[in-house]
Parts: C-alpha cells; structure tokens; sequence
C-alpha cells in the first residue's frame, strides 16, 4: 500500500441521462477533482473508470474512481478497487449525495449508517464493514409529496443549478482538506456552513 494514496469514489448513475441528476452530485464532484489534477477517466479492469493524480506536487495521490455500473451496485468496483490498490476502508473516501442536508451544504463523517442509500449499503457491505469516509453533498428533500426516489433522479431546478458550482468546488475542497488535514479538521472547516 502507498502510505499517501486514497481511493475516492463518486457515486452516480451510468449513462447520459442520469449525468445532470442530484443522484449523480458525488461524480460531478469527481470531475472538479480530476480537472484540478490533470487527470481523466480510463476504463479499469475493476469495472470502473480511474483518474489518478496528486492534489499538489509532492501531496498525496488520488485515485478517482466512478462506477461503470448503477449507483446501488457500487460496493463491487469499490472493493476491487481497494484490493488493487491494496487500500484498506479508511482509505477510501464516497462523495454522495444526501437529502437529508439542505441542498447548499456539505458534510463528513467516517463510518455509521447509510441512512436509506443504497449506494452506501452496498459499499459498506462489499467492503465488510461501514468504516469508510463520506462527504455528504446536500441536496435536500423533495418538494411535498414526491417519491425521493424520483427526486434523485431528477435534474437540479434552475436555482439549484446556478449554485451548483460553488457546491461542487466545495465538495472538492473539503475532500482534499479531510485527505490533507484530517477528518476533525475538514469538520470544523464545512460543518454549519453554506456554499451559497
């Protein structure tokens, strides 16, 4: 294992149709990362695509990862992906989205529940165990009674669009910090605070 190498995981949908949806906010957020790296997506034999890179010249590497597959089969392509780089769960980092957050705001935490996402089951499952780092992008709850299964596989409203890349920068930003600086850190710095 490479003492300063993390796998990071968007998690979202395959295919051109999903590519703008809320579910898809962790691999739009994967690409802010991997355009700051210089890096760009290659199929890999784990099922995933990969960028690889360095956060900063001499910092730690970055191995960026989406599925090829659905977003509740990720625990496949994320296990083998940490046994091929021979990374260990608290080397692997999931940016998701959460409805539970308002949409304008960002968490993280290691390990607990997945809280209904299945994304996040089927990882900490695969992995064997839920000890994996999540920034959590809000995107809030639907609006009355639409089913939230809908709503994640919708696209961002207007609003929430013209917003969106201050988000994405900051779920890029707190995902190096939590690499750079640790987990209490990135906390302190993203808890409580609004991208808008």
């Amino acid at each position: 294992m490479a003492e300063d190498s993390w796998l990071v995981v968007g998690l979202g949908n395959p295919g051109a149709q999903y590519e703008a949806t809320r579910h898809n906010v962790g691999q739009m957020a994967l690409d802010v990362l991997a355009e700051r790296m210089g890096g760009t997506f290659s199929s890999h034999k784990t099922g995933a695509r990969i960028a690889e890179g360095r956060i900063r010249p001499g910092g730690p590497k970055l191995i960026l990862a989406k599925s090829n597959g659905y977003m509740n089969t990720s625990g496949g392509p994320v296990s083998a992906l940490a046994k091929y780089f021979d990374l260990p769960a608290e080397r692997v980092i999931a940016i998701h989205d959460e409805l539970d957050l308002p949409f304008d705001s960002i968490k993280l935490k290691q390990g607990g529940g997945h809280g209904g996402h299945n994304g996040l089951r089927d990882i900490a499952k695969a992995l064997g165990t839920p000890d994996y780092f999540r920034v959590r992008v809000g995107i809030g709850r639907p609006p009355g009674r639409q089913d939230p299964a809908d709503f994640v596989l919708k696209p961002f409203g207007t609003a929430e669009r013209a917003a969106l890349g201050v988000l994405l920068e900051d779920a890029a930003d707190a995902t190096e910090m939590l690499v750079d600086a640790g987990l209490l850190n990135a906390q302190q710095r993203y808890h409580g605070r609004s991208a808008s």
